[in-house]
């Protein structure tokens, strides 16, 4: 996004306010992966690319130092809501977007910053091309105009909704970088990967 922001102007904002439904309700970013939850992969990835604030979108959980916490109104009401939820507290001019489901969210996040195009932001997508919006870089104005024109400020509306009319480039990610834990099988591949 070269339009002479300073690298370090991002936030970030942590998705981690979802049911884990498939997995009994478990709350996955406590789940651990490699040593760490993946919580606090998400956190050390959003420090690493300087995000400042980094706000947590859930219930608070564990014991992230530095996080600021909101929930969407009413909770569970998705990805979309989710994010909308978390700009009033963003001030930076892009926002690094991420589920905290993500095993390798780490790599993810340094592809995520090695691409400057002059768009409303970048996202990976998978082996099959499929964008992966929750693992993201976007312009802040262009999240909040996008959420302007969504009913009920984004409840139950999936993150296409708000990210997938803005002018977006696409990364191509292997399948072990965006890959999420959904299931439990999910969450035993992670760790025989991290092994």
């Amino acid at each position: 996004m070269s339009d002479g922001v300073s690298v370090n102007d991002i936030a970030a904002v942590l998705l981690t306010g979802g049911r884990g439904s498939r997995m009994g309700g478990v709350v996955k970013p406590l789940l651990e992966v490699g040593g760490a939850t993946l919580l606090d992969a998400a956190i050390t990835a959003a420090r690493s690319a300087g995000c400042d604030p980094i706000v947590g979108v859930g219930d608070p959980i564990g014991e992230p130092g530095g996080i600021a916490w909101v929930r969407e109104d009413p909770p569970f009401g998705g990805p979309a809501a989710a994010i909308l939820a978390a700009l009033p507290l963003v001030t930076a001019s892009r926002t690094l977007v991420l589920a905290c489901d993500l095993p390798e969210i780490g790599a993810a996040v340094e592809l995520l910053r090695g691409a400057v195009p002059d768009t409303d932001g970048v996202c990976l997508t998978d082996a099959s091309g499929r964008p992966q919006w929750l693992t993201g870089l976007y312009r802040t104005d262009a999240i909040r105009a996008a959420g302007a024109a969504l009913s009920g400020q984004g409840r139950d509306a999936p993150a296409r909704a708000l990210l997938g009319g803005l002018s977006i480039a696409k990364v191509a990610a292997s399948d072990d970088l965006t890959a999420d834990v959904d299931t439990w099988d999910d969450l035993n591949k992670a760790r025989r990967r991290n092994r």
